[in-house]
């Protein structure tokens, strides 16, 4: 009999396997925060829901706690004060472990129908998560609600459907008979268990505390493991909320909820003894290099899937849509305020200047033209606060002071900053874009996190082309852009892009934007260059966290 919760979401389960088939637009959640989508009630419910979560202790009756700990600050100066369990690791791994073999002995079928509708109820507490994510992250209301809640849910169901077609491939049982010429043939009857490696850690960040979890959080559990989540300590709301919700599907259907569990820890030592502990065999981060790379090289028992910095950036050869393109780039470095791993940080731009359909253009020219079209994009307060949101860290805000100064280049637009009348304490800057040199790498070639972006002088666009691919090998990126209207070049671009292993956007001018990816379509890194070692999401995302055991004997 199939899991009743399977043929429940079967439609959905087989819509998301189509879409990861064709790479075809499609969506299995409403992106739009509309009451006709999502229900009459839905956005004051969830804004009740949230309301209700401040000034509170979040409670998940977690094994293991040992007291409480809050201290998240709201980018929009909103007073938060929830505290949340902080519960001894060791007991976190031993009621994962122990909630195991139920969950392996649901079968890929049951986890899979489990999954979905998860997924399910957690988008219809979207509105609850839109505002978690929105005060934690300092992302505008509009990016909160899509990327936090529906689009985060996607790609968690993408995470889903691959788990789910490479379970599917593994027969449970085989019936085998090699003939034997004059002798009777051996037979052998073999069955095929599906096993989970482990427990997997999930390591969220802070700037986008769903969107970066839900695939490796739903990529563990449907082929088999058990879960604990560590959330960035500035962004814990959104990943408790998913916890809770996810605890309470798992009680409601029989299983442990103790299979799934958030880790609020004080200090990074903590985290570090979690990730290298046996029993831990996976470990999804997103985050900096630094702590990345200690993962990578200190968890030598488990599987780390980690996206690192880069430095994204683009190549502008010439253009038949110069107005088009600069609208494109004004909005692709406003938008969160560069808060983003996918933001373009390096514009590599002929010293010759370009060519466009209104003539050819200095490297000065392009400079002064590109801060007008951000400066005229955020000319409206309300498409400003939407877009840019606000400064999530103190860090991020230090990095644009020491760009604003002139230290790493000539200052083409200073950032400003700018009061929000909803939330007068909010921290809001716009972009401050640099003018420099190819040879100024010390500026240019590392991330520089936030509204930060720089218009690099290359000799051509043959030497556009060498460095943007010597960025990526080096550095790593996320993202890559051109824009040009010869072919060749673009051609030159492209075989560039697949020796590097980057992901390429070209000629983008209307609606699409560089720092953009659509779940089930767009593979979010390649895994190819030193930016992130997996993809959001391919069969190599899921394939290696379950094992297949068999068994056999004689028929």
């Amino acid at each position: 009999m199939p899991h009743p919760l399977f043929e429940k979401h079967q439609a959905t389960l087989n819509g998301a396997l189509a879409a990861i088939a064709t790479r075809a637009y499609w969506s299995a959640y409403p992106e739009m925060p509309s009451p006709k989508l999502y229900g009459e009630t839905a956005p004051q419910d969830g804004q009740a829901a949230f309301q209700a979560h401040l000034g509170q202790p979040f409670a998940l009756g977690q094994p293991g706690e040992q007291g409480w700990q809050g201290g998240e600050r709201s980018p929009y100066g909103v007073e938060l004060g929830v505290s949340y369990p902080v519960c001894d690791p060791q007991a976190l791994i031993g009621a994962a472990e122990a909630a195991m073999p139920a969950w392996q002995a649901l079968g890929a079928e049951g986890r899979t129908g489990v999954c979905l509708e998860i997924l399910a109820r957690l988008n219809a507490h979207s509105f609850e998560l839109a505002h978690a994510v929105m005060m934690t992250t300092g992302q505008g209301w509009m990016m909160a609600f899509q990327a936090g809640a529906p689009h985060a849910q996607d790609r968690g169901l993408e995470a889903v459907a691959y788990a789910w077609r490479e379970q599917s491939f593994v027969p449970t049982e085989a019936h085998w008979e090699k003939p034997q010429g004059k002798n009777p043939p051996l037979v052998m009857k073999k069955h095929y268990e599906i096993v989970g490696r482990g427990i997997a850690l999930v390591i969220g960040c802070g700037t986008f505390p769903t969107w970066n979890t839900y695939p490796g959080l739903f990529a563990a559990l449907a082929t088999g493991n058990p879960v604990i989540l560590k959330p960035h300590s500035n962004a814990i709301l959104p990943a408790a909320i998913s916890v809770r919700i996810i605890r309470s599907v798992l009680a409601e259907n029989g299983l442990s909820p103790d299979l799934v569990s958030l880790c609020v820890t004080p200090d990074r030592a903590t985290t570090q003894q979690l990730a290298t502990h046996p029993a831990v065999r996976s470990v999804d981060f997103t985050g900096s290099n630094s702590f990345g790379q200690w993962l990578i090289q200190h968890c030598r028992q488990a599987q780390v899937y980690a996206e690192l910095a880069g430095v994204n950036n683009i190549v502008i050869e010439s253009t038949d849509q110069y107005k088009a393109m600069l609208g494109n780039l004004a909005f692709t470095l406003s938008l969160y305020s560069g808060q983003m791993c996918t933001t373009s940080q390096a514009l590599l731009v002929p010293a010759g200047g370009i060519d466009t359909d209104e003539g050819h253009k200095s490297f000065d020219e392009v400079c002064a033209d590109l801060a007008r079209a951000v400066e005229r994009f955020l000319g409206k307060p309300e498409v400003a606060h939407a877009v840019l949101g606000a400064i999530q860290s103190d860090d991020t805000l230090a990095r644009i002071e020491a760009a604003n100064a002139g230290t790493l280049g000539r200052v083409v637009l200073a950032a400003r900053a700018l009061d929000n009348p909803d939330f007068p304490a909010a921290r809001v800057r716009t972009p401050v874009i640099l003018a420099v040199s190819a040879e100024e790498e010390g500026a240019y070639m590392e991330e520089r996190f936030g509204p930060i972006s720089f218009v690099v002088q290359v000799p051509d666009g043959a030497s556009a082309v060498a460095l943007s691919e010597r960025i990526v090998r080096q550095h790593g990126a996320l993202t890559v852009g051109v824009y040009s209207t010869r072919e060749d070049f673009i051609d030159t671009m492209t075989r560039a892009s697949w020796r590097a292993q980057v992901a390429l956007s070209i000629n983008l001018t209307g609606a699409v934007f560089v720092n953009q990816s659509a779940a089930y379509s767009d593979y979010h890194g390649t895994g190819g260059n030193p930016a992130a070692n997996a993809s959001y999401a391919d069969s190599a995302f899921v394939a290696n966290r379950f094992r297949v055991v068999q068994r056999r004997y004689h028929a």
